[in-house]
């Protein structure tokens, strides 16, 4: 799982993907701590092994991360400068809500607020699988000789002394 180098200063316009989501009844926007148990349940239902980066963004005030919430019910997220300063991730759209354009404006505010913070580039760390998204979306492009990451020497959570 290789990790991806996106050029922050080169970022396409969000309105578009706003008007888009808005108009399918979404509402994406900053998570607020206040929401953290309603937003890491969600977490552990769909992604649980991202619950603990997830967990993470929520250790900033105001948390690192954007929701995507449709009539009440989330069914989006995305994390920055969770699993180290400079990163996006973990990132997931339930199944039956993506291709809609929800994860790419999930992906385009988190990848703004890293600009914000004068990030001239963002790590996506360990994809797995939407390189082809990440290079459409927002113009990443894989790091050579990043396949194990910060990832490759990790807790085997299934090893018992």
């Amino acid at each position: 799982m290789p990790d991806m180098l996106v050029p922050l200063y080169d970022l396409p316009e969000s309105r578009a993907l706003e008007d888009q989501v808005k108009n399918a009844g979404v509402s994406c926007r900053p998570a607020e701590s206040y929401e953290r148990l309603k937003v890491l349940e969600f977490v552990r239902g769909h992604w649980p092994s991202w619950l603990d980066e997830a967990a993470a963004a929520f250790s900033h005030v105001p948390p690192t991360m954007h929701i995507a919430v449709e009539e009440g019910q989330l069914i989006g997220f995305a994390a920055y400068n969770a699993t180290r300063p400079d990163y996006f991730g973990p990132t997931g759209v339930i199944e039956v809500k993506r291709k809609k354009g929800v994860g790419s404006l999930l992906l385009v505010r988190s990848l703004q607020s890293l600009a914000g913070q004068g990030y001239a580039y963002a790590i996506i760390g360990g994809v797995n699988g939407p390189e082809a998204f990440y290079e459409k979306a927002v113009g990443a492009m894989v790091i050579p000789g990043s396949e194990t990451g910060i990832y490759g020497n990790n807790v085997n959570a299934s090893t018992t002394t």
